[in-house]
């Protein structure tokens, strides 16, 4: 691709232009195939031509990125709750759908860098994600390893452009039915986008992670890194970090490590997400598997462990106080399946109103409890996912299919409620943790890890 072509792929008519064909042809073919299923008394959404289509919108999101890419991939990850099937599934392989760009399209960015000349960069990226690309260089001098994320040009410009597109197109196919809680949603999307190119607040939030992850550092059953900031060649636009290697969690490799060293790293996965939650006030909302690397352990060297590996701290939210509070009683009574108290905590928490239709209700403390399956107490889990030791099979489980199952159900209620944002970021991070989780195929019970810090947050807010 030459330069050329690289500056019309970021404006607003070249962008354009393919994913709105794509995106009415599909649309077309799933109100089609809707028709005829409901016509014939079956589920709509299903059919090979429906799936197609759905494959090529999403194909065409991937070559232009940017927003376009980047609220794809958030829609995939409650897209239960608002879209047919088959684009849903379509959009949760977007992340690997993405083309890099060419190195000469970003070199006018990377001149722009502090001591630009003290590195050189490889110019075949490492990884093409939505909003950057990442390129491997090294420090001249030291020969210190790193990757520079860079931000694609022109995209900070597009973002309100892109994000009112790809909405306005999802309406328009009928894919999203607009409502105040649905913009109210939407539009806590597009303020996240501008975060996420927001690259001194990235900068920021990954130093503070490191500092808090080194205080922490023996609460974790495995090693967690985080890269460090290199400041004096990081600019609004491009990061510097330094080059963290590992695998990603679907690694064959993985598959090798005892199970022993696979709990290790899928408890400190929810250690974390609890020590973010309860003890830190600041959550890395982002679950994208590949924010995620596995470094295993050097071969022979017995006193070493398994380190797990973040990446990409571009969308951080924090949470007040009393939202932590309902949290807390709602994950309480979905261990114990409570139903009153939990639907009790979920009017407390914004996602139910007192006045909520008993079915809205039901539907909401249904995918709770659901979602919430592997924290509960031992004599509460499923006896049918557990191992002759009395702990959760996790991948076994298929939890992640049967809370996909039970979502896509609920959306078809007349009463459905419309997830608020904190829920919906709170769900979307708990899947991404369970996912990631279930991939390991590790056996544990998760019950402790949660109640550990529940009861530490009731004893610093109540003394009790």
């Amino acid at each position: 691709m030459t330069k050329k072509s690289s500056k019309f792929l970021f404006s607003g008519l070249g962008r354009g232009l393919g994913v709105g064909f794509a995106g009415l042809r599909a649309g077309g073919a799933l109100a089609a195939d809707a028709f005829i299923n409901r016509a014939m008394g079956k589920e709509p959404g299903q059919s090979d031509f429906a799936v197609k289509e759905a494959q090529r919108f999403v194909a065409e999101l991937g070559k232009v990125k940017g927003s376009y890419v980047k609220i794809g991939q958030m829609m995939a990850l409650l897209g239960e709750h608002f879209l047919p099937p088959s684009l849903v599934l379509a959009l949760r392989d977007l992340h690997d759908a993405t083309q890099p760009l060419p190195y000469e399209a970003l070199l006018p960015q990377l001149r722009l860098m502090p001591d630009f000349n003290e590195l050189e960069v490889d110019p075949n990226p490492l990884a093409a994600a939505s909003l950057s690309q990442v390129h491997r260089a090294k420090v001249k001098s030291t020969g210190e390893a790193l990757v520079l994320k860079i931000q694609y040009p022109g995209l900070a410009d597009t973002i309100d452009t892109d994000f009112d597109a790809v909405v306005r197109m999802l309406t328009v196919a009928r894919w999203l039915q607009s409502g105040r809680e649905l913009d109210a949603w939407i539009q806590t999307l597009r303020e996240q986008l501008h975060l996420e190119v927001d690259y001194q607040r990235e900068a920021l939030a990954t130093a503070t992670m490191s500092e808090q992850l080194e205080a922490d550092a023996l609460n974790f059953n495995c090693a967690v890194a985080v890269p460090r900031v290199y400041s004096q060649y990081s600019t609004s636009q491009v990061l510097a970090l330094s080059y963290e290697p590992g695998v990603s969690v679907d690694s064959p490799a993985l598959t090798k490590l005892s199970l022993a060293r696979r709990n290790a790293l899928a408890e400190t996965m929810l250690e974390l997400f609890f020590k973010e939650l309860y003890t830190w006030g600041v959550l890395q909302t982002d679950p994208n598997l590949g924010n995620y690397l596995i470094r295993p352990k050097a071969r022979g060297e017995s006193q070493s462990i398994d380190t797990l590996v973040l990446l990409d701290f571009g969308s951080t939210i924090a949470f007040d106080e009393n939202f932590l509070d309902a949290l807390g009683r709602t994950i309480a009574a979905g261990q114990v399946q409570d139903r009153s108290v939990l639907i009790e905590a979920l009017i407390d928490l914004g996602c139910l109103s007192a006045s909520s239709h008993p079915e809205a209700r039901e539907s909401f403390a249904d995918f709770c409890l659901l979602l919430l399956e592997p924290l509960r107490p031992p004599e509460r889990l499923p006896a049918e996912f557990l191992d002759d030791q009395g702990r959760y099979c996790w991948a076994e489980s298929n939890l992640m299919r049967r809370v996909a199952s039970l979502a896509a159900q609920s959306v078809k209620h007349k009463h459905f409620a419309t997830p608020t944002r904190q829920f919906a970021v709170i769900a979307r991070k708990l899947t991404g943790v369970f996912t990631f989780i279930c991939m390991l195929n590790p056996q544990f019970n998760g019950y402790a890890i949660a109640q550990r810090h529940i009861d530490a947050w009731m004893e610093r807010q109540y003394g009790a």
